[in-house]
């Protein structure tokens, strides 16, 4: 470090707090070690009696910590401007989210800058929605310098994609078929109807169209094919998803001509979960079947996917796979969904 007038200390920064002191108001650091000087803190400085100021000396390669923050900023969302970030602060920034969406967070990437040392970036889970104002990440250079060269190093380990996206989440026509003799002889209550308009309208999304059918294969397979037809953007089958010899749905889901992604889920409640895609006249519509545990418990594998699919996120047998660690719902009986650790 080394010692300058205070006239001429605007870029420098400092290399301890600076106390203000105003009897009976205040007493506390007017700036803070790490601050850099402007030139509207000169006449501020100048009233707590610093003629001089002890600065860090600027260096070729070498950034201040809230330089290297920004370059943190950067990594996290480049020039998207889905978020609202802080000011740079003793090498923090703060970001948040700028729109409702569906969080994506690259955990990989995001695992390998942390791994660097001297930086770091926190956030939230991903593959949860967010609402505009919620605060999603934040960063921090641990020294109050840091080479450039590591932070170089660090936007190569990024790559060029940023580590967070939003994505929008789509009001989509759903249509529904639900099955099972007992349901279609009115034997008992469809209970599933009620229960999916409810969830996806917490989306805003509405259930278009509704049939109720018996355990035929055939005729489960004929309404998703004419769902499809008519325009449904989502169609989710429920009921006959275990492993009885006339549970009909799975199959007939296959014989629609939807690929399908898996069939189980590491998740309870939810493990017999069907994931499929249907390809119609350049359409790509998901075609799931719901366990019969959506019906009754609170929270299930389906509040895990329903959001990512109304994202347009085309889910692989990995993204499932992976919902194993934290796809244990515990039935809270003050569900806090989804800020809880279900799914996370």
């Amino acid at each position: 470090m080394k010692q300058i007038k205070t006239t001429e200390a605007v870029g420098h920064v400092l290399c301890h707090d600076i106390t203000q002191i105003i009897p009976g108001e205040k007493k506390g650091p007017v700036f803070k070690k790490g601050h850099i000087v402007t030139e509207q803190d000169i006449p501020v400085l100048l009233s707590v009696g610093k003629e001089n100021l002890f600065v860090w000396e600027k260096k070729e390669g070498i950034l201040h910590e809230d330089e290297a923050a920004e370059v943190l900023k950067e990594i996290c969302i480049g020039k998207n401007e889905g978020f609202v970030c802080s000011q740079p602060s003793e090498g923090k920034i703060s970001i948040s989210a700028g729109t409702d969406g569906l969080l994506k967070i690259n955990t990989e990437k995001l695992n390998a800058v942390n791994a660097l040392g001297e930086m770091m970036i926190a956030t939230v889970h991903g593959n949860f929605p967010v609402k505009k104002g919620d605060a999603l990440a934040a960063t921090r250079i641990i020294p109050l310098v840091i080479e450039e060269e590591k932070m170089n190093r660090a936007k190569k380990t990024a790559g060029d994609a940023p580590l967070l996206e939003i994505l929008p989440i789509q009001s989509k026509k759903t249509a529904v078929i639900t099955t099972g003799s007992e349901v279609y002889k009115g034997l008992i209550k469809d209970a599933f109807g009620p229960v999916l308009k409810a969830k996806l309208a917490e989306y805003g999304s509405e259930v278009i169209a509704q049939k109720i059918l018996p355990d035929d294969k055939k005729g489960i397979t004929d309404a998703i094919l004419e769902f499809a037809a008519n325009g449904a953007e989502l169609i989710l089958v429920t009921g006959g998803m275990s492993v009885d010899p006339d549970d009909q749905t799975p199959g007939a889901i296959k014989d629609s001509g939807a690929q399908i992604v898996t069939y189980g889920a590491p998740v309870l409640p939810g493990a017999m979960m069907l994931v499929s895609y249907l390809e119609r006249e350049g359409r790509t519509i998901p075609v799931l079947g719901l366990p019969g545990c959506v019906m009754y418990a609170k929270r299930t594998v389906f509040d895990l996917l329903l959001p990512r699919v109304l994202a347009d996120e085309k889910l692989t047998g990995q993204d499932i796979s992976v919902l194993g660690e934290g796809g244990l719902c515990l039935g809270c009986k003050n569900c806090t969904f989804p800020h809880c650790g279900f799914g996370k």
